[in-house]
């Protein structure tokens, strides 16, 4: 008997120096997002608000549950195949625990079925297709950042009334298309009406036939008419339209907020309405207060759009790893983040459980212009709460 006892102590005694080597480990994530290509602005921001997240929610530790946090970071380059063999490798060769990324809903697309493979969780920033929540989502994916709903729907809710007529123009992709969709379901229940869609390759730089297609269909039309943009990357689609006096016909431009770089081409549009994710000044929380206090001292600029993004998808991981104690078991991360809250820039977040999409506040807009700024500001109407939106669920649980 008293040999069983020591030969159990020799067990344990083996035993416990692993475990306490694995409870120590470093907990490795993957950051991969387009560092080149013209998604490129958005994926810096996102990767300063991932850093300044971490910094923040670990009181400077970059450590949860005494496990040291290590950043692998990897640039998809704006091509699926790219984003999705870097994933690959990043959980299969690198031992990630966990990953965040893409910029392109294109290159986020591609990632969802390698989470899947090697059962590990992803998370969605900044890539906003509907689909990666919807018909292409599967378990280990969760997204800190807004999708098309949400933003097609907050736009609805900040334009649609009763008599006015809409037409959009969109990029001829997954981005566009899925925003167009959500945008006309929504754009129903508020007693506007759509009229007319135009769709474009992503890298057009002349406007010129569907902005006409879009005037022509319009013109036809009683009531306050409107054309929508929804539109992502370096070309400028607004600047445009506004060259061609679409107020010859009595049409008004109207789109969503944007990166601060871009609301340049904003101050030709004063008074113009929409929705927007994010704008610096809107949120009154003391997260977004110290972001917009360290961004400024450090980088002498305002955070912008994905900033935001990156800090809320960090604050997210923080927080599963709290509540685990510092367990990266996938189940166990699973259990903990379906139905999580979190505290962002933007305020209380929470991943939905049946698509692990983050329900959010959006905020409608009205463009006002002051020469002491260099970009048009978005000046909030209204906050537009999660419970008013009514976000589909589109992944068929």
């Amino acid at each position: 008997m008293q040999r069983c006892f020591w030969l159990l102590g020799l067990v344990l005694v083996a035993i416990a120096p692993a475990a306490f080597a694995q409870t120590n480990a470093p907990i490795r994530i993957a950051v991969i997002e387009d560092r080149t290509g013209p998604l490129e602005s958005y994926a810096k921001q996102m990767e300063t608000g991932f850093a300044l997240g971490l910094e923040y929610a670990t009181h400077g530790s970059m450590s949860v549950a005494g496990r040291k946090l290590e950043i692998i970071q990897k640039d998809s380059q704006t091509k699926p195949d790219v984003g999705r063999n870097l994933l690959a490798e990043a959980f299969g060769d690198e031992n990630a625990d966990i990953a965040v990324g893409g910029t392109s809903s294109a290159v986020a697309l591609a990632m969802l079925p390698v989470a899947q493979d090697f059962k590990k969780i992803l998370i969605v920033e900044p890539a906003v297709a509907d689909s990666i929540t919807g018909s292409k989502w599967n378990r280990y994916i969760f997204r800190t950042a807004r999708n098309s709903s949400q933003d097609a729907i907050s736009n609805a809710l900040a334009i649609g009334k009763p008599g006015v007529v809409v037409g959009t123009l969109a990029q001829d992709y997954a981005f566009g298309r899925d925003g167009v969709a959500a945008f006309k379901r929504a754009l129903e229940t508020t007693g506007a009406k759509l009229v007319h869609e135009e769709y474009a390759p992503p890298n057009t730089t002349d406007f010129t036939a569907p902005a006409q297609r879009l005037f022509d269909a319009l013109s036809k039309q009683q009531g306050r008419r409107i054309i929508w943009v929804i539109w992502a990357g370096g070309a400028d689609p607004l600047s445009a339209l506004k060259a061609l006096a679409p107020e010859r016909y009595g049409i008004e431009i109207s789109t969503g907020g944007n990166i601060l770089p871009a609301l340049v081409a904003y101050k030709a549009f004063p008074g113009m309405e929409g929705a927007t994710y994010y704008y610096y000044d809107i949120p009154k929380n003391p997260v977004n207060a110290w972001l917009v206090n360290e961004h400024e001292k450090r980088f002498h600029q305002p955070p912008d759009f994905f900033t935001c993004g990156g800090m809320s998808a960090a604050m997210a991981i923080v927080t599963a790893l709290e509540k685990t104690h510092g367990v990266t078991d996938t189940e166990t991360l699973l259990k903990t983040m379906e139905g999580m809250s979190f505290q962002t820039p933007k305020g209380m977040m929470t991943f939905r459980p049946q698509d692990h999409q983050a329900m959010q506040s959006m905020y409608a807009f009205r463009i006002k212009v002051d020469p002491k700024v260099p970009w048009a500001i978005p000046e909030l109407t209204r906050e537009i709460t999660p419970q008013e939106m009514n976000v589909p669920v589109l992944n068929g649980r």
